[in-house]
């Protein structure tokens, strides 16, 4: 793989290495800075991210199905609330507003009434996406429906009475990358070599944060279970969102989409390298050094720790399935089934939609993805609630 560096970027962050009085930063911050750097990072420059064009191709792309799926689970969530006057969407990390167009068309449509009491939030961090997004959105709906995109800082404490949702945001989020040496857990740093390259290198944890995630988690990557040199990711910033989240919500429900495990099987030992991606032209390497601001960095969900820290925050663990039930249960069976049937359709038309539909729910790649829903401020009990998308048990 040829390098393709953003020049600027690693300038940015060689300058935030020489001011360190210990000429060091964490994998976190580097991590954050080639994502998010608000001129140079990857999701803020001016280059396709998503679709053909892009690096990676999210369920969104596939047609609005994924979409209008989640906004039948939406509908039953304003029922569940019984059916307050305002119900609030907050999107986070919208991409290129595909998906925040089929919801919203899709509820127009089949629940009017529902639309109508309908606000929708956008929370992006990067501009670029922002402006793709206004123009999705401004070229499909009318103005009937009102759009707004803001930060977590606008929006009151206590103030949600909706859903917060997201489909993968948190693996992109900056992850501290720890390793046991000497049955003992370190960090990973990044420094400057004498030839002024990156060079990885080893030190203590640079938080006790990541010593209590473990003990949060229930794992302790120092028994002798774990071989010398087990090197994994610690995602911080996941546990501040979950509570940013609760402090904001009232009373609804938070789902989160993405790939990733329950902590027993992320940190199995055999998973010794940890779950690190980066994606570039849709390609996918362990190298977070190549293609600086150019490609994207992931590391998998761990969905236990979602669950554990928000419910030290008032929030309930409700359900947990895969992505291929929560669809199946939502009526994709159907959709799929329906093909079968006379139609318009050609019939490269047919097989290519039904090819789409299969990814969707593919046990070897989407359909294996995690979908969580936790909630605030229910009656009766969260367990004692029917939701439809989780009624296919794991």
């Amino acid at each position: 793989m040829e390098y393709d560096n953003n020049l600027n970027l690693w300038d940015f962050i060689a300058q935030q290495i020489k001011k360190n009085p210990q000429n060091r930063i964490t994998f976190a911050d580097y991590m954050n800075w080639v994502l998010y750097h608000p001129e140079y990072g990857y999701y803020s420059i001016n280059k396709p991210k998503l679709g053909a064009e892009g690096d990676f191709v999210t369920s969104p792309y596939l047609g609005a199905d994924f979409g209008e799926m989640l906004a039948e689970q939406f509908f039953q969530m304003w029922e569940i609330l019984n059916f307050p006057n305002s119900f609030t969407l907050v999107e986070m990390g919208a991409g290129q507003g595909i998906l925040a167009s089929d919801i919203l068309l899709y509820l127009q449509k089949k629940y009017p009434t529902f639309f109508k009491c309908l606000n929708y939030l956008i929370i992006e961090k990067s501009n670029f996406l922002k402006a793709q997004q206004q123009h999705q959105l401004k070229k499909n709906l009318s103005d009937t429906i009102s759009i707004q995109w803001c930060n977590f800082e606008d929006i009151p404490n206590n103030n949600i009475i909706g859903c917060f949702f997201s489909n993968e945001l948190v693996d992109a989020f900056p992850v501290h990358q720890v390793i046991v040496q000497n049955k003992q857990l370190q960090e990973i740093y990044i420094t400057l070599d004498s030839e002024n390259k990156f060079q990885e290198i080893i030190a203590e944890l640079s938080t006790e944060k990541i010593t209590d995630y473990f003990k949060l988690i229930n794992i302790d990557l120092c028994s002798n279970i774990y071989p010398e040199a087990y090197r994994t990711e610690v995602n911080l910033a996941a546990l501040d969102w979950i509570k940013t989240l609760a402090n904001k919500l009232n009373q609804g429900f938070i789902l989160t989409i993405d790939y990733g495990y329950t902590a027993q099987r992320y940190y199995l030992p055999s998973r010794r390298e940890g779950t690190l991606q980066c994606y570039y032209q849709h390609r996918h390497h362990n190298d977070p050094y190549l293609n600086i601001g150019r490609q994207d960095i992931t590391a998998h969900v761990n969905f236990t720790a979602l669950q554990l820290y928000g419910k030290n925050w008032g929030i309930d663990g409700v359900e947990f399935t895969q992505q291929a039930l929560f669809l199946m249960a939502l009526g994709l069976g159907d959709r799929i089934c329906a093909l079968s049937q006379p139609s318009n359709y050609s019939i490269s038309e047919i097989l290519q939609r039904r090819e789409c539909l299969h990814s969707l729910i593919d046990p070897m790649g989407l359909g294996n993805f995690g979908v969580l829903l936790q909630s605030k401020g229910l009656s009766p009990s969260p367990q004692q609630i029917p939701l439809k998308g989780f009624s296919f048990p794991i």
